[in-house]
């Protein structure tokens, strides 16, 4: 005989949501309501990547070591230089394309994951972009962070690879009209390009790019992640 009667429930814990992650929660509803949100994906090769990324920079101050975001980020500056219609927001209907790469890179903190945007990083050499990574990500880590930090962003970009992620939909940071997503690298087999019938091995890279499909295209999100391989797959210029 069964009860009609709902299965009892033991709260375990209680707790109302911080001003930081109602910000969050908020802007996660806005985006998923008004963007047409739609994602593609590319394997890429990271060798090159991880090279430059191997490398010790002279900066303005003491030499640093640029981690495979940092490389990340000049390839896709360089990538949205050639795709200005992903280095943009869509507000009141209009497509708004800006000059400027601010890069929101995302970082974890215990309130949720929050993005800092570097300015201007179309400017920087590779040295800059990572001393100043650094700092900002000091700083959104031990709370010394305004709102301005979060904001004038113009494209995003978030990494769960460090936690051993193979693939996500990032959600689009409104009013933006893209964001990429980074994965974990791993050993794949790939074709030997010596020869007809081998194979070889080579570490390669997942990227998964959500955009706005009220205003751009998959074949434009294919066009924009085919630029940026090709960039990564020379990435080791930037340490020039």
């Amino acid at each position: 005989m069964t009860s009609d009667e709902p299965a009892e429930r033991t709260v375990a814990d209680e707790r109302s949501l911080s001003p930081m992650r109602r910000t969050i929660a908020s802007r996660l509803q806005e985006s998923y309501q008004e963007a047409v949100h739609v994602t593609v994906s590319r394997a890429v090769s990271a060798e090159s990547m991880l090279a430059a990324a191997d490398t010790e920079l002279g900066g303005d101050g003491e030499p640093v070591e640029p981690s495979v975001v940092d490389v990340l980020v000049c390839a896709l500056s360089e990538t949205l230089a050639e795709h200005p219609a992903f280095n943009a927001t869509f507000e009141d209907g209009t497509h708004r394309v800006y000059e400027e790469h601010n890069l929101g890179v995302a970082v974890d903190i215990d309130d949720g994951l929050v993005t800092p945007v570097l300015e201007d990083v179309g400017s920087k050499s590779l040295a800059t972009i990572t001393a100043e990574r650094r700092r900002l990500t000091e700083r959104v880590q031990t709370g010394q962070y305004s709102m301005s930090t979060f904001q004038g962003g113009t494209f995003t970009v978030s990494n769960l690879g460090p936690l051993g992620v193979d693939s996500f939909t990032p959600v689009i940071n409104p009013p933006e009209v893209a964001i990429l997503g980074v994965n974990r690298i791993r050993e794949a087999v790939v074709p030997d390009e010596n020869s007809e019938h081998s194979v070889g091995t080579e570490k390669r890279l997942t990227l998964d790019l959500s955009f706005d499909h009220r205003v751009v295209d998959g074949a434009d999100a294919a066009r924009f992640l085919g630029t940026l391989a090709k960039h990564l797959g020379d990435a080791e210029q930037y340490v020039e």
